[in-house]
């Protein structure tokens, strides 16, 4: 019944995944991928996405590869000219590429924070606006940001990731409400703990990798779970989506009763 549901929605669609080499963006490719739909996979890690690729390719999709680094404006200039020099129409663009921390506030250099607010929001805002115009040309277009609980409140050791997922929620909201065009649509998805590679791709105070799986990922929601939970959104036009387990606990004290909120998180296991 799923598939069936997600071919009718997504037939001859464009759809295009940001950081779709792992994790919840490789989970997507693989889950939307149909005979009926066009995938544009985008990441730094050409190698991985081939492999992505071949996955799509198995069920039928039309699969394209592209290098991206969405921290650096002059690939993203670059790819989204590729993008508008081949398709006429984007109908789904996924905003999945992030990087995560582990690291105190006070310990954390600034250009780590720098290079997390660069890749989490600023690389999202710079190639959303470069594809608008490919959105706009869509009959029904889906603007996806894949944010983060830390995206609803704050958390220790993920200072920068927390503020940059909270400018990206801010951000797309106010552009979600001055939109006036019926044909585009905002979802925000807010993950828990997925199982993914997030934690061992994260920066440390001064910029090298965390190089270790949390138990907390280790014990997430499966990706491919994930993605069925964001495709139902979208499918949807849900305008936000939370992906949690215990985490949903966290987010009702946040609102209802702060100080009991700070007083669990101090005490959490941050791992």
């Amino acid at each position: 019944m799923f598939e069936l549901k997600l071919m009718s929605y997504f037939s001859k669609k464009n759809i295009l995944i940001t950081g779709a080499s792992s994790g919840i963006g490789r989970a997507l490719a693989i889950a939307m991928a149909d005979k009926e739909v066009s995938i544009l996979l985008a990441a730094r890690n050409t190698e991985k996405l081939a492999q992505v690729q071949i996955e799509c390719l198995k069920k039928g999709a039309n699969c394209e590869i592209y290098l991206l680094d969405v921290s650096s404006e002059d690939s993203i200039r670059q790819f989204s000219e590729q993008v508008r020099e081949k398709y006429a129409q984007i109908d789904v663009l996924i905003n999945n590429a992030g990087i995560s921390q582990r690291s105190q506030a006070e310990e954390t250099a600034l250009q780590v924070d720098r290079r997390i607010m660069e890749v989490n929001f600023f690389g999202q805002v710079h190639l959303t606006k470069q594809l608008w115009p490919l959105l706009c040309n869509s009959a029904h277009a889906n603007i996806v940001l894949i944010s983060s609980v830390v995206g609803t409140f704050g958390f220790p050791q993920r200072s920068a990731y927390s503020a940059s997922k909270h400018a990206l929620e801010g951000f797309f909201e106010s552009w979600m409400l001055e939109n006036t065009r019926n044909n585009i649509h905002f979802t925000t998805v807010s993950p828990g703990r997925i199982q993914t590679n997030i934690s061992s791709a994260a920066l440390k105070g001064d910029g090298s990798s965390h190089n270790k799986m949390d138990d907390g990922q280790l014990n997430g929601i499966p990706a491919d779970v994930c993605a069925a939970k964001i495709i139902a959104g979208i499918q949807k036009n849900k305008r936000k989506v939370y992906i949690v387990q215990k985490e949903m606990i966290l987010i009702v004290l946040r609102k209802l009763w702060p100080s009991l909120f700070i007083k669990l998180v101090k005490k959490l296991k941050l791992a």
